[in-house]
């Protein structure tokens, strides 16, 4: 998103179980730790749309204990909660809802001032033009990372348990955000490869 050309986001998906759409990644005390919105669906492929944000779970008080143990002593989680902890608590009905006001969040503490278009329809992988990159199915947590491979590592910052796992990459943008602040941005748009 920092550096590429059109954006667009799949709003005629189905939802897609145990991906990103509904968890993060984030780096707490003990390791990586998995946070998950829970879900209501109506079955199998429910469109993306429609997927509600379960709220009888006590995911938000989790989610908000995991964030500010994980974070509170990272340099610049003090100045980033609010907005975030607002968005979580606003009881957004539908989990794209949800994920596209964070999005546009994200976006602007980062600094990025695009224009991420919804698809106006769903368009089968095989059928997309060949300068299309397709990140829907190949963003997920079982798949590894289609940016970052072997030959091509994420460049470490700074991290407030690295001293005693090391980097972990692979975590949600939160991380770099709580973590590098303003530098996040800097960070995205010169090219986090080495």
């Amino acid at each position: 998103v920092a550096n590429g050309g059109d954006v667009r986001l799949e709003q005629y998906e189905n939802y897609c179980k145990q991906s990103y759409r509904s968890r993060c990644n984030i780096f707490a005390c003990d390791g990586v730790l998995s946070l998950t919105i829970p879900v209501v669906t109506s079955g199998n492929n429910t469109p993306i749309r429609e997927v509600k944000v379960d709220y009888t779970k006590k995911w938000l008080q989790q989610h908000t204990r995991a964030l500010v143990s994980a974070y509170m002593s990272s340099p610049f989680f003090e100045y980033y909660q609010d907005d975030i902890f607002s968005i979580l608590e606003s009881g957004e009905k539908y989990l794209f809802d949800l994920n596209c006001k964070l999005m546009d969040l994200l976006m602007e503490n980062l600094g990025l001032n695009r224009e991420i278009a919804l698809t106006s329809e769903y368009i089968p992988s095989h059928l997309l033009q060949d300068n299309v990159l397709d990140y829907r199915e190949r963003i997920h947590p079982k798949k590894g990372s289609p940016i970052f491979t072997d030959e091509v590592k994420q460049k470490p910052y700074y991290q407030v348990f690295s001293q005693k796992y090391g980097f972990v990459s692979g975590l949600s943008v939160l991380d770099l955000l709580f973590n590098e602040g303003p530098q996040a941005s800097t960070f995205l748009r010169i090219g986090n490869r080495k």
